[in-house]
Parts: structure tokens; C-alpha cells; sequence
């Protein structure tokens, strides 16, 4: 399967690359991309509904919300918390999930399943597993060594202060090695679930590497808040452990103002529900 002819949101209008990049320690290179997100209503609306459909489908809300009204269905129930610690936190880390599955489907035309966010038992927790995995399907129809699996390993600082944060990404991608079969798992029993038997095999193609190899790709991503961006602590991330080095490359989202335009994508996701 390859990625739908769908047009790409808007909202990854905004996400622009720099062109810059910056050298590790260890010498690998990290892309730097910008969020450059404006008050932009038409936008904004557009991406809160794809923001709340990776939590709750929008045919599934009225099923689900027993007697609360949908609002508070997805803000008590769905969401994570503006104000409860660790809420914050967790919208911040979901955030910074779902703009790289967005970056990995549309910016790079990988299949990205989206099964993370609408299944978490406690709103305030973040999903376990690999944080985002694509697949790429280099012929349609047919098994290639050139198909692709790509998993990303995401760190966000949006309102805090950690510099080191993309050493973090690589420090945790690190055990995406291991958890990469558990997560293929459950995307495919996910799919078996919803009766998606040719989704389910689609992945099942990626669960046997040494009998039907392809590529694999790792990723460590940091998104920062431009207060928190520091060129110095980026450049001395250092790989030299990482399992994967060698299919490991690094990227950098930073953007002005982010905490206050994920509380206010939450808001609108609640509201315009």
C-alpha cells in the first residue's frame, strides 16, 4: 500500500526547511525544519479535526460520549490535561508524535498507520511502542528488498528548557530495535481487529526481515520551542552507540510559541467537535 493521493494538510505548509545543518559529535548530520505557523483560522480548524481524529474518529465521537456532550467527551475523557500534571507534558509529547507521522506520510510519502492515540487506556500517558512507524512499498503488489520501514523516535520541549533533548531522541531510539517487533504486532493485530485483513498483511510483510528483507530506517527528532533551541547541546548529540548508527539520521523541528498553539489545536479540536 502507498500513501494516499490525498492532498497534504495545510498545516505542513508551514513546516519549512531551513536549510541548515548542523554537524553532531559523532559527525552525523541533523536537518533543521521551522514551524512557521501563523493565526491562520481556516488552518487552524482544518488541523484541530485531524488532530482529534487521531484520538477519536469524528463517526465514532456520539457512540463513545455516552451523556457527556462531545466537548467534554474528548476534553475529560480523550484529551490529556491542560492543567493535571503530567498532561502538559503528554499534549506536548503527542504533539510533537503526530507532526512526524504527518512529516513521515506526506514529506516523504510513507504509509503511516494511525492506531497510537485513539487506543491509550489513561489520557494522561503517553503510548508505549515506537513512537511513529511508517512503511514504504517500493512496487505495488510486490515484496522488494527496497521497501522501507521507517521508525521515529520523538523527544518535544515546548515549554521547558532541555537542550540536550535530540541526545534524549538517540538515547531512546536506541531500544526502537527491540520494540519494533511488539509494535508491528500490534499495528497488525489492530487491523486484524477491524477486519483490515490486507493492512494486516502489509505489515506482516515487515515482521520477517530475514526471510523478506528490506531497509530500515531510524530517526531521532527534537521538537523545541525556539526558547529552548540550542545549536551548541544539538551539536553534541552523540550516536557513537546507537545499534542502528548507520541507518540513523537526526531532525530538528523548532517554532515559536508551540505549548500555546497545542493548547489552543486542543481547544479547537474540543470546540469545533
Amino acid at each position: 500500500m502507498k500513501k494516499t493521493s490525498v492532498k497534504s494538510p495545510s498545516h505542513l505548509d508551514w513546516l519549512v526547511d531551513t536549510g541548515k545543518t548542523l554537524k553532531t559529535a559523532c559527525g552525523k548530520k541533523v536537518n533543521v525544519l521551522e514551524l512557521k505557523h501563523t493565526n491562520d483560522t481556516t488552518i487552524l480548524s482544518a488541523w484541530a479535526k485531524h488532530f482529534r481524529n487521531q484520538y477519536c474518529s469524528d463517526n465514532k465521537i456520539d457512540a463513545l460520549k455516552g451523556k457527556f456532550s462531545r466537548k467534554e467527551y474528548l476534553e475529560n475523557i480523550k484529551f490529556p490535561s491542560k492543567k493535571i500534571a503530567p498532561g502538559p507534558s503528554i499534549r506536548a509529547g503527542d504533539f510533537a508524535e503526530i507532526l512526524l507521522a504527518d512529516y513521515l506520510e506526506w514529506g516523504l510519502n510513507f504509509w503511516v498507520p494511525r492506531l497510537r492515540w485513539d487506543m491509550k487506556p489513561t489520557a494522561n500517558d503517553s503510548a508505549k511502542g515506537c513512537d511513529v512507524i511508517g512503511f514504504h512499498f517500493a512496487e505495488t503488489g510486490k515484496v522488494s528488498a527496497s521497501d522501507a520501514l521507517a521508525i521515529i523516535e520523538s523527544k518535544a520541549s515546548l515549554s521547558g528548557n532541555n537542550p540536550n533533548l535530540l541526545q534524549d531522541a538517540v538515547t531512546h531510539s536506541a531500544k526502537d530495535d527491540v520494540r519494533k517487533a511488539e509494535s508491528l504486532n500490534y499495528i497488525k493485530q489492530r487491523f486484524a481487529e477491524q477486519g483490515k485483513e490486507t493492512e494486516a498483511s502489509l505489515v506482516e510483510r515487515f515482521q520477517s526481515p530475514v526471510d523478506q528483507p528490506y531497509k530500515e530506517l531510524y530517526e531521532a527528532a527534537a521538537v523545541f520551542s525556539t526558547q529552548s533551541y540550542d545549536e551548541t547541546a544539538i551539536q553534541e548529540a552523540d550516536a557513537s552507540e546507537h545499534p542502528r548508527q548507520n541507518n540513523l539520521k537526526m531532525l530538528v523541528i523548532k517554532g515559536d510559541d508551540l505549548m500555546n498553539l497545542v493548547h489552543d489545536l486542543y481547544r479547537r479540536a474540543a470546540d469545533e467537535a
